[in-house]
């Protein structure tokens, strides 16, 4: 445990109770805000109650899953906390996933009900289509479609301890391409809520900008039910512009901004393209995640708002913070901070070791936020956490002698781009069901504060491909992010005498310009 910090658990037993405090001392304060909707504390009190009882209704019991099919919206947030009064699983899926990643995720979850916020994306409207879904009106948030009751949905068990119930489940593919679930207890996501109160100091007079996807870990966690856990005001967005930022800057309420550092990237390119300086802005805490952060940025950042930019690192099957940089005390270089309280860490060789201190080997970690495994794949569990709970991240990294953790590289394969998860071999997978391709592979390619998807393909002779072509369909089977950004053919890929593609030396190629060897498509 680390000693830098020290914390005071929220009193909640499951996730929905912690607007009570705030539903009581202040209901008419601005508890969710996004484009279509403004509601109250006592709104959202009474919104999650009637969407609870609708969700019955529909059949919707204690231990099923709810997968919904959205973007950021207040409608998905007071879903989220309705599954969790039904004792449901919320299982939230980002609707700009291609059609063959949701029936993935809705085959592996056997999720008994899939809602699809059909109001807000024309990409869930299209997936509701898809599935048959009928659209009815919700009290206070609009118009959500129901997909068809699953009669063959079994239920999961359940129980009273937050320790032991689970409250959302987050997809994440796995290096074998198969849907992965992490599932996150109540009290996981409890415990992430209480490190943003006291570590971050959010409480009522905040507001916190919500373009995190909330189908994903950082944006579920740490932003919503960390900022209504504080009493604070949430502006949903559904997906970044620098421009609709910039607008929220300046209309005031937006103290808090979290992004990934591909979002710093496109706000700065934006603002030198149209002359825009970011001052009297109002925040006073900016931070980055879910994604290695590069010095150069960080100084660009830094400059452009006049403050500093807080790091931070995590998982996630750790709900999902690992470490965090102190409020208090701003690094001048790019660690992500110390542990947070009751997280433990170990630095290990390959045998399991600890390293030297100071030395560099595979992060371990484990504490309250761990997760409860992944579903339905018990291997899978036994094989990333071992029997005394410690979890192997596959990073690589450094502790300083101040407790600071350096991320130095990753032993996996796994491509962050724009802080969502790449993972090659699917991305792979659908290359290689291409007629024109023989085989693939896929590595990623440093960008100032990014990683790109590039991909290296042999044709096969014969059987013309273009690359508009080729693009439109990744683009029918893969979402927007796993798309590669470059695609090299080649006539031969780097193999060893066994045919084991050489990912190293493509990763080389990759981060030079193409040579005689490689046409770029």
């Amino acid at each position: 445990m680390s000693d830098q910090y020290s914390i005071r658990a929220v009193a909640s037993r499951r996730i929905h109770e912690v607007i009570e405090p705030w539903v009581a001392s202040q209901p008419q304060a601005l508890a969710l805000v996004d484009r279509r909707c403004r509601l109250t504390y006592g709104e959202l009190a009474t919104a999650t109650r009637e969407a609870a009882v609708q969700l019955r209704e529909l059949g919707v019991r204690p231990g099923d899953r709810l997968m919904l099919v959205a973007e950021n919206c207040a409608a998905l947030a007071v879903l989220v906390l309705a599954a969790s009064q039904c004792d449901a699983w919320a299982v939230v899926v980002n609707a700009r996933l291609s059609p063959r990643e949701i029936d993935n995720f809705v085959a592996h979850s056997a999720a008994r009900r899939v809602l699809y916020a059909s109001d807000v994306s024309k990409e869930a409207a299209e997936h509701a289509d898809r599935a048959g879904a009928v659209r009815h009106a919700w009290p206070y948030v609009g118009e959500l479609a129901v997909g068809p009751l699953n009669e063959a949905s079994d239920v999961a068990a359940v129980s009273e301890d937050p320790v032991e119930q689970v409250a959302a489940m987050i997809y994440t593919s796995g290096t074998s391409g198969q849907p992965k679930g992490v599932t996150l207890t109540h009290a996981n996501l409890l415990y992430t809520a209480t490190l943003s109160r006291e570590l971050r100091h959010l409480g009522p007079a905040d507001g916190v900008y919500g373009v995190l996807p909330m189908a994903h870990v950082v944006g579920l966690s740490s932003q919503l039910i960390g900022s209504l856990s504080c009493g604070c005001t949430l502006y949903l967005e559904e997906r970044f512009s620098p421009e609709t930022l910039v607008s929220a800057l300046r209309e005031g309420g937006v103290t808090i901004l979290i992004g990934v550092p591909a979002m710093y990237a496109r706000l700065l390119d934006w603002c030198a393209r149209t002359g825009t300086v970011l001052d009297g802005h109002g925040l006073r805490v900016i931070g980055t995640a879910g994604a290695p952060l590069t010095p150069e940025l960080k100084a660009k950042v830094e400059a452009a708002f006049g403050m500093p930019l807080q790091n931070g690192y995590g998982l996630t099957e750790m709900s999902p913070t690992i470490a965090q940089t102190p409020l208090d005390r701003p690094r001048q270089d790019c660690s992500v901070g110390p542990p947070v309280p009751g997280v433990e860490v170990r630095i290990v060789d390959v045998l399991g070791n600890d390293v030297v201190p100071g030395g560099v080997g595979e992060l371990w970690v484990r504490g309250p936020n761990l997760m409860k495994g992944y579903y339905r794949d018990e291997a899978q569990t036994r094989a990333a956490i071992n029997p005394e709970g410690w979890l192997n991240t596959g990073d690589l990294a450094r502790q300083e002698d101040d407790g600071a953790l350096f991320i130095v590289g990753r032993t996996k394969e796994l491509i962050i781009r724009s802080g969502f998860n790449v993972y090659p071999v699917e991305v792979e997978q659908v290359l290689n069901s291409h007629p024109a391709i023989v085989q693939s592979a896929v590595v990623g390619r440093q960008v100032d504060g990014n990683e790109e998807v590039v991909a290296f393909v042999e044709l096969a002779d014969g059987v013309p491909v273009a690359r508009d072509m080729l693009e439109a369909y990744l683009r029918e089977r893969l979402s927007p992010y796993k798309v590669p950004t470059e695609i090299r053919s080649m006539t031969q890929l780097p193999a060893a005498p066994t045919g084991k593609l050489l990912k190293g030396e493509m990763k080389r190629l990759a981060a030079s310009a193409a040579d005689a060897r490689q046409t770029v498509l």
